[in-house]
Parts: structure tokens; C-alpha cells; sequence
């Protein structure tokens, strides 16, 4: 009996031990055709610290049938809550080419691991022949995946974590393609996006492959526990229309906030500061609205926090407040501030203290509590007679005089006729001003006649202008079509602000045709030939980069509001060079 409890007790310690390491294969579909890139993904996860002797490296099995064009490995480690366990995760991707058709079989993966090996278990896949009708947009789409890279993957709740979206190709060309970029949705998910700016493409990130990063966004956990983020999607256009593309997904570790917070913290994660301030210019006055402004500033999950509201109290009455935001996202966080702006009528006169609810929130850094408590703005609220008791004799007599003509019907003025009485004697002042005013007269005339006799004579006299030389009469002409520039700046500026970026560029071409046609070059090579004689080597190249970067941003599928702005600034700073 004692013997078969030993080897019951031994059996389970082996099954424990054996759960301790995981390896597993998966591939992102079974069936695929003769140009497909077959994509594998092997996770190996390690629990406890006992088991983190790896004695050999991950083993493939034989590709003899396959051409390896791509590998590459990510390495995280984290706390299981539930278990207190220390997880090691080790996730490779393996990208393959097929050499031939039919059924292939994939072996098995190998690893030692404390004189123990672990393997996966070999499976097949389906290599089709590829349709001759879709053999054009299948060669167009050849080995183009995306690829989804989380910063950190063990995260408080409501705590950002920065995420990159990159495409992978062995075709540049193919990078070019990819548009209509979505990033992941779920319920358990916030999502917000940095930057969809294409980085420049590194042509060997990944392997022998082409990379390019297609967007930077945050994501905001909601629920703790290891949540898993779906993949971001895009398309890519071919011949034969679009056809979309899926990343893989992330599993990320949201780990519980910690035990003891106050009665005042809601979801607020981050580092915050509140104010509260009254931005009536008026006095206070009992029975009128005044506006109470409650800000929130700091860094953290502030679009999606639950704000701290007014204090109700008998002494005034709040109604429904305003919010507004100017927060930014940054691959740092998301900073800014939110603003409420109250409407508060106070009930009674005297001393009057307008309180926020209090306020606490979880700093990750310090991995603490802090709690704020409540904002205090006191303010002196005046009885209408008080208000008018303190007006200066001025204001009295103003709000007298308006209140007078708003109120009070006036009656139209009767116009007095006058009659002009016959004068008993004569007034010789009178004599005397008509004269002066008769000799002033005749002497204003005489010398405008002699000014005009002088310029008379300037005009009998001027020389005619000679006919200058072929370079003079040329700048002569240009001066005439010399193109305002200053117009088309602000027309530019009005487009960006209405994000017609379709009607930028054609206003940015007309710009550019005017200009050179200014100076009789008829083509965008000629007119940097024409600037590098006339203008200096640095016009000319800057001309040129300018003309690349506008192409680029005119095809981009995802156009930035900033990428244009700084985009209009180069185009405002060259061409004011230009028309100097």
C-alpha cells in the first residue's frame, strides 16, 4: 500500500513538472497556394523559477522542403497573479517559402530544458497551385504581413502601454500598397492612435525583408487579467481589387490595482493636479450665474477618467457643466487637460465656499494611492441693493441715463425757425474777411497755373527711355508676371485647416507652374537647374526635396494634420525664397 502511495505521489510530481514548460507551434492558416509565405509562430513558456535552465537553443526540424526567408524572436518575463509564478515567455516567427506542392509536413520542435527535452507535435499543411486568374493579385500580395510589437506587456489597469504596428515585404514595392490601416477593437480595450506617419523603410529588419512602420498607438486596458489585444488590419491594393491583411495578436498582463484605496479614487491612473477658479468679471451677485471652472491637468487616462464633480450644498445651485479637452498623445502617454465649466447660481448672501468631491488616483511610478481631497473657491456673493450701494456716482448716473432711454418714450424735438432781423448799421469786419478770402483766391490760383507751366516743360524735356539690354527687358517682363505668392499661402493655410487635402495639392501645382512660368522654365528639372545658377546649390536641392516630399504625402494612404502643416511651412519658406 505505502509502495503505491509513493508512486501515486511521484506520478503527480512528474505531471506538475512536466505542465511547468509549454512549447507549442501554430501556423496562420493550413491551406496555402505555391506563392504564399507561410508564417509560424512557436511559443515557449516557462514557469517557477526552477525550471530557467535552458541548456540548448530552439531546434528546428528539417526545411529541406521549405526556403527560410525570415526569423525573428521576443522575449518577456511576468508575474502570474493568481499563482505568484514567475513566467518566462520566448515567442519566434518563422516566415517559409515552399518549394513544392501537395501535402508538407512540418516536424517537430526541439528544446532541452533541465536534461529534459520538450517538442511540439509535427502536423501538416496544403500547398494548392495557384489560380491562374488570381495569379496576379497573389504575386501583388507575396509575402506582405503585418506585424503588431508591444513596448510592455505587464501593465497596471488603465495604464498605457505604447504599441507599433510594422508591414514586412521582401518587395518594397508592396509597402507602398498597404492603406485603410485599423488598429485592434475591444470591449476590454481603449485604443487611441499617436501617429499614422510612415518611418522610412529599413530594408533589412526582419531577415532579408523590407520594413516599414505603418502606425503608433496606445492601448488602455480596462479589466485586469491577461488580456489578449486583437490584431490591427490593413488593406493592400492590387490589380484585382483590395484584399486585407491581419497582424497577430498580443497578450498583455494587466495586473490588479493594489488593495486599500480611498472612498474618492474612481479609475483615475496617472500623475494629476486639480484647480478650481471663478472667470466671471462681474460681481458676485445673489440669484445671477456666475461660471466656476474645474480643471484637471496631468498625465494618465484622461480621455476615458471619471471626473471630480461639484460639491452640491443648499447655499448655491449647479447646473450641467461644459467639458472640453486639449489632450495630446504622445508615445510617452497621454498628457493634457480637461476642463468643466460650471454654471452656479448662489442663493443667499455673504461668504460663499464652492467645493469639488474629492479626488484621488493611483500613480504607477510610485506604485501608491495619492489622494487630493477637495478643491475650495470662496467667493463674497452681494444682495442686489448691496451691488448698487457700491457703484460710484458715475455708474449710478450711466445706469440712470441707459435705463431712461430704454424706458422712456421721448418725444420727437420741434426745429425753432429763425428769422434774420435787419441790421440798424453797417459792420466793416465783414467787408473785410470777403476781401481776404477773394486775395487768398487769386494767389492759390496764380501759383497753380505756374506749377502747371513747370511741369509742362518737364514733359517737353524728359528724355526718352532707351531700349535697354535683352537681360534688363527680361526682368522687366518677369517684374510684370512675377506671381503673388502671399495669395496662395493663405489659400494653402484654409485648405489644411478643412483637411481638403485633394485641393492642396492641385493648389500647390498651380503654384509651382506659376512660379516657373515666371522665369520661362517649363519643367520642374529645368526650374532646379535654373535655381542652382541663379539662386545657389542649397534653393535648388531644397527645391528638389520639397517636390519628393509633396509626392510622397500626396499618395500616402493616411494623411496626418501635421505631416501637412509642417509640409506647408517648407512650401511657404521655399517659395518666399524664391520670389525675393
Amino acid at each position: 500500500m505505502q509502495s503505491r502511495l509513493t508512486y501515486i505521489i511521484f506520478l503527480l510530481v512528474s505531471i506538475i513538472s512536466y505542465g511547468q514548460v509549454n512549447l507549442s507551434v501554430t501556423s496562420d492558416k493550413t491551406t496555402y497556394t505555391a506563392r504564399d509565405i507561410i508564417n509560424l509562430t512557436i511559443v515557449l513558456e516557462i514557469e517557477g523559477s526552477d525550471y530557467n535552465s535552458q541548456q540548448t537553443k530552439l531546434r528546428l526540424p528539417d526545411f529541406s522542403k521549405f526556403n527560410l526567408i525570415g526569423t525573428g524572436s521576443i522575449t518577456n518575463g511576468f508575474m502570474d497573479p493568481e499563482t505568484n509564478t514567475i513566467i518566462s515567455q520566448s515567442v519566434t516567427r518563422l516566415a517559409l517559402e515552399p518549394k513544392q506542392k501537395g501535402k508538407v509536413k512540418i516536424g517537430s520542435f526541439l528544446i532541452t530544458i533541465n536534461n529534459k527535452i520538450y517538442k511540439t507535435e509535427p502536423f501538416e499543411i496544403l500547398i494548392k497551385d495557384v489560380d491562374k486568374k488570381a495569379s496576379v493579385a497573389t504575386n501583388s500580395l507575396k509575402d506582405v504581413y503585418l506585424n503588431m510589437e508591444v513596448d510592455d506587456r505587464e501593465v497596471y489597469q488603465d495604464e498605457p502601454t505604447i504599441a507599433v504596428l510594422k508591414v514586412y515585404s521582401r518587395n518594397m514595392d508592396n509597402l507602398r500598397k498597404v492603406k485603410n490601416i485599423r488598429l485592434p477593437k475591444d470591449n476590454e480595450l481603449d485604443v487611441y492612435p499617436v501617429s499614422f506617419a510612415k518611418s522610412e523603410i529599413d530594408p533589412s529588419d526582419y531577415g532579408n525583408m523590407s520594413s516599414q512602420v505603418l502606425a503608433i498607438f496606445l492601448i488602455f486596458p480596462n479589466e485586469s487579467g491577461y488580456v489578449e489585444v486583437p490584431g490591427a488590419s490593413a488593406s493592400v491594393s492590387t490589380f484585382a481589387g483590395k484584399n486585407k491583411i491581419v497582424s497577430n495578436k498580443v497578450k498583455i498582463n494587466v495586473k490588479k490595482l493594489p488593495e486599500g484605496s480611498p472612498e474618492s479614487f474612481k479609475n483615475a491612473v496617472g500623475n494629476f493636479k486639480v484647480s478650481i477658479a471663478n472667470i466671471s468679471k462681474e460681481k458676485v451677485e445673489v440669484k445671477k450665474p456666475i461660471n466656476v471652472l474645474v480643471k484637471v491637468i496631468g498625465e494618465g487616462n484622461l480621455k476615458n477618467m471619471e471626473l471630480p464633480k461639484l460639491a452640491e450644498s443648499p447655499d448655491y445651485e449647479i447646473f450641467a457643466p461644459k467639458i472640453t479637452s486639449n489632450v495630446k498623445t504622445e508615445t510617452t502617454g497621454m498628457k493634457g487637460e480637461i476642463l468643466a465649466n460650471y454654471l452656479i447660481i448662489p442663493k443667499k448672501a455673504g461668504e460663499i465656499s464652492i467645493k469639488t468631491e474629492n479626488f484621488a488616483f493611483f500613480d504607477p511610478d510610485k506604485k501608491e494611492y495619492i489622494d487630493l481631497g477637495q478643491e475650495v473657491l470662496k467667493v463674497d456673493a452681494f444682495s442686489h441693493d448691496q451691488i448698487l450701494e457700491s457703484r460710484t456716482t458715475v455708474e449710478k448716473v450711466n445706469e440712470y441715463t441707459n435705463t431712461f432711454l430704454e424706458t422712456v418714450n421721448t418725444p420727437v424735438l420741434k426745429t425753432t425757425s429763425f428769422k434774420v432781423k435787419e441790421k440798424s448799421r453797417f459792420h466793416w469786419n465783414v467787408l473785410f474777411v470777403n476781401i481776404a478770402i477773394l486775395i487768398a483766391l487769386f494767389i492759390g490760383y496764380l501759383i497753380f497755373k505756374n506749377w502747371q507751366k513747370k511741369r509742362r516743360l518737364q514733359k517737353v524735356s524728359k528724355p526718352v527711355k532707351p531700349i535697354g539690354s535683352v537681360a534688363e527687358t527680361e526682368k522687366e517682363i518677369r517684374e510684370q508676371l512675377k506671381t503673388d505668392v502671399n495669395d496662395y499661402f493663405n489659400y494653402l493655410e484654409n485648405l489644411k485647416d478643412k483637411e481638403e487635402y485633394e485641393k492642396f495639392f492641385q493648389t500647390f501645382e498651380e503654384l509651382d507652374s506659376e512660379v516657373r512660368n515666371q522665369y520661362f522654365q517649363s519643367s520642374e528639372k529645368d526650374f532646379a537647374g535654373f535655381l542652382e545658377n541663379y539662386k545657389g546649390a542649397a534653393i535648388a536641392e531644397e527645391y528638389r526635396n520639397l517636390i519628393q516630399k509633396v509626392q510622397i504625402e500626396k499618395y500616402a494612404p493616411v494623411k496626418s494634420s501635421d505631416g501637412i502643416d509642417i509640409l506647408l511651412k517648407s512650401i511657404v519658406n521655399l517659395y518666399s525664397q524664391i520670389s525675393k
